[in-house]
């Protein structure tokens, strides 16, 4: 028997309860999600995890999402939507879920080796809870036979994505990186929520800042102390080695660079920057950058702005779609048949 909306709600409000609980279960998993991935540490699956329930599974949340995209109660013919998920964060795939399981249809998961623990644990708990969901939810290591896609991965597995999907409906997503816009009048405050933008997750998210707008004669020494909030990411050991190769290569290659001591800046016109790397361009007049931006496809946000201020690129709202592609909309066109 197929879960009404409200079921549906009422679940996912209960699976953000359990996930701020201390429950061993649920504590064991994050544990192995760090075992599997080490990039996973405790602290950055906490605000992953915290993120999670505040933006996305608190009531009003998903009933205005409900209401918005009149999602009815049940599907006359719900479809099979495989969700191949990406691991360069935690849970990183765990809106699509949402959205599938929201709309009624049927989500096919194949998450990450990179980020299974956290997932499974949490699909478990719902066929524990409600028998419906296993009709409705599961876990595969291969996706087959499914009605339609939607898969996130690298610029070079959107290109395996493209072949397998292009028959079916599909959302694939590519490469993307976050920006920051400053004026040069930041406060101390806001510097070091630009800080969160950079180093939460290690860089490793679409939305983490691996690229400044500085204005000319912008001067720096602000930045580089509101840094050095993350000086303790330097004990840890792949995020260290990561420096220490950046910063060999720029000696070795008499490169120009600034550091705090755990991040090197260096200007550079591409927005992507490897890991403990944050690139920097000047600019004269503002506009002009935000228009370049807006018709980039690799750029995910840019903080420093109206929309999206310093400190607040790790926490998208409900409505906040990946890559600008609606998923929701495309969820219940499916569920149309168009």
């Amino acid at each position: 028997m197929l879960m009404t909306l409200q079921q549906r709600i009422n679940i996912l409000v209960r699976l953000g309860n359990y996930m701020q609980e201390n429950d061993e279960a649920w504590q064991s998993a994050k544990r192995k999600a760090f075992v599997n991935n080490n990039w996973f540490i405790e602290d950055f699956v906490d605000l992953a995890v915290n993120n999670i329930v505040q933006q996305l599974l608190q009531p009003e949340a998903l009933h205005q999402l409900a209401a918005s995209y009149k999602i009815p109660d049940t599907l006359p013919a719900p479809k099979k939507v495989g969700i191949v998920m990406a691991g360069n964060i935690p849970l990183v795939g765990f809106h699509d879920f949402l959205c599938v399981f929201l709309s009624g249809h049927i989500a096919l998961i194949k998450p990450s080796s990179k980020d299974e623990a956290l997932i499974t644990q949490l699909v478990n708990l719902l066929h524990q809870w409600e028998p419906a969901t296993q009709q409705t939810v599961a876990i595969l290591p291969l996706l087959k036979n499914c009605e339609a896609y939607i898969a996130t991965g690298s610029n070079n597995s959107s290109r395996y994505f493209e072949a397998y999907f292009s028959k079916f409906p599909h959302i694939i997503r590519k490469n993307r990186t976050s920006v920051a816009m400053l004026s040069g009048k930041e406060s101390t405050t806001e510097l070091e929520s630009l800080a969160d933008d950079i180093y939460q997750y290690f860089g490793l998210g679409c939305r983490n800042v691996t690229k400044l707008y500085v204005p000319v004669g912008y001067d720096f020494v602000p930045l580089i102390n509101a840094l050095r909030k993350y000086s303790h990411l330097t004990d840890h050991n792949k995020f260290k080695n990561n420096y220490d190769y950046q910063l060999a290569a720029k000696i070795i290659n008499n490169e120009y660079y600034m550091t705090d001591g755990t991040i090197l800046l260096i200007e550079n016109k591409s927005p992507f920057a490897p890991i403990s790397q944050v690139h920097y361009e000047y600019y004269e007049q503002a506009d002009d950058v935000l228009q370049q931006l807006s018709g980039d496809e690799a750029i995910q946000c840019v903080t420093g702005t109206a929309a999206i201020p310093f400190g607040g690129a790790q926490t998208p709202g409900i409505c906040d779609f990946a890559d600008g592609v609606d998923t929701m909309a495309f969820l219940m066109d499916l569920g149309s048949g168009n």
